[in-house]
Parts: structure tokens; sequence; C-alpha cells
């Protein structure tokens, strides 16, 4: 509802989305509406339901990301917790994992400019739940991807990975935990890697196949991946004890590669 009379503030109030105008409109019906058009622009009105939805598929975009990610990090740790009591995501790793998830890609998905594209689709209805059964597909898959990729490593990595077995180490002695595991590095790095182009993934809420459209668009995006990626190749190659990392050869790379590229498939 738009109005900028006093008559109209009891209309504006009630509608679900009330527009004042700024100029002209009246005090009441400033305080009544939702959203003041401070130009007296009709157009405007687009503009505003434009960056509405825009906002919205930001919070559904990191949300689709953080809920993947979390998912992921906390059933590993608790599985390998209880089996072989210790778990390959060190607490210094999870730090950085985290502050993947939290900082960096809240600021890189919610900077995601809006699109005409937003405007040729329906509204969500007032009762729709954020997380659609489409996220949730994506959400439950990319988890299932990436607990697959992370318990091979760590119950098979031996046999095709040319790294040394830690869990059937720490089997026969507990200490072995504590030294720098070249197989928990690899599941440190696949993760990162399978979280980092999963990130792209979740740019995309509605099926849409082309996840890389428009990620040019937005340089915060594309600037922070790099940076990311960047980051994890010098804390994998020179973090050693302090990010509990072993040195991986470029054999072990192009695996960790291939299992974060595989996120997109």
């Amino acid at each position: 509802v738009t109005g900028d009379g006093t008559n109209d503030g009891p209309a504006l109030k009630r509608a679900d989305v009330g527009f004042a105008m700024g100029i002209q409109g009246t005090d009441v019906a400033k305080q009544a509406s939702d959203i003041i058009l401070t130009d007296d622009n009709f157009s405007s009105i687009v503009k505003a339901m434009m960056w509405g939805r825009n906002v919205y598929d930001c919070i559904a975009k990191f949300l689709q990301f953080q809920l993947t990610a979390n998912l992921s990090a906390g059933f590993i740790s608790v599985v390998s917790a209880a089996a072989i009591s210790s778990v390959p995501l060190r607490a210094v790793q999870m730090l950085w994992v985290n502050l993947v998830m939290d900082t960096l890609a809240s600021l890189a998905l919610a900077t995601e400019p809006p699109t005409e594209d937003l405007l040729n689709r329906k509204p969500y209805g007032r009762t729709k739940s954020i997380i659609s059964p489409f996220m949730l597909r994506n959400i439950f898959g990319q988890s299932l991807y990436q607990l697959t990729v992370m318990f091979t490593i760590l119950y098979a990595g031996q046999y095709f990975l040319d790294v040394e077995s830690t869990v059937q180490k720490i089997q026969y002695d507990p200490h072995a935990a504590k030294e720098l595991s070249g197989q928990f590095t690899l599941v440190f790095n696949a993760f990162v890697l399978m979280t980092l182009f999963n990130e792209i993934n979740s740019r995309k809420l509605h099926g849409e196949r082309n996840v890389f459209k428009g990620i040019f668009q937005n340089p915060f995006f594309y600037c922070i991946w790099i940076f990311c990626f960047a980051a994890q190749i010098v804390i994998v190659t020179f973090g050693g004890r302090v990010f509990s990392c072993a040195q991986l050869d470029i054999y072990q790379w192009g695996w960790s590669l291939l299992f974060g590229i595989g996120s997109l498939i």
C-alpha cells in the first residue's frame, strides 16, 4: 500500500508493506509506513523489492553454506572421538575453518549484488521457511559427500594417497595422536577445499545449473575466495606444529584439489 496523507495511515499500518512519500507525505503517513520513499518516486518501490529479496537470499546462502560445513565438521569430530579417541580436525584448524565460515564467507555471500532475475520469480510466502527443500537437499547432499571423502581418507587413505595410517598407529600407541599426521592433514586440507568450492555452490538457491553465473560481478566474493585458497596453501605448507599440519606432496595436493572440485558436481 502506498499513501501520503493522514487518512492513509490506517491502511499503511495494516498493510504487509506500507510505502509513504518522503517529500509530500504527512508525519502520520510516515510513522505508519514500513518504507519511506525519500524521492517520492514510485520506481523506487521496484528497487526496494529487489534489494529486499536480495537480502533474504544472502541470508539463505550463508545458512546453506554454514550448516553444511558445521554438519560435516561436527559429525566427523564426534564419530572420530568415539572411534579412535582422537579428532582429525585440531582446535587451531577448526578456528581457521570457523574464520572462513563465519567471517569471510559471510562477507563474500552477503555482498552479492541484486539482479533483475530476482523480480522474475514469485515472492516468498509469509510463512515460508527460509531453508527451502532445495537447500536441504544441497546441505545434506554436500555433507554426505564431504563426510564420505573424509572417512575414506581416514580409513583407506594409506592405500591410494601415499600416507601413513595414523588411525592404525593410535590403536597401538595412543600417544601417536599428538604427532604431526599426514593423514589428518589430508583430512583437514580436503575439508577446507571442499568447503571453499561449496561456497561457490551456495551462491545459488533455486536449482540453477551454472553456479559461476555472475561470479565476477562481485569482487568481494572472488577476492575473498582467492585469499582463503592462498591462505590454506600457506597454512598447510608452512604451518607446521602451529597448525598441526604435516607436509603434503604434489600428489596429495592434487587429490585434495580433486575432492574440492568434486563439490561442484
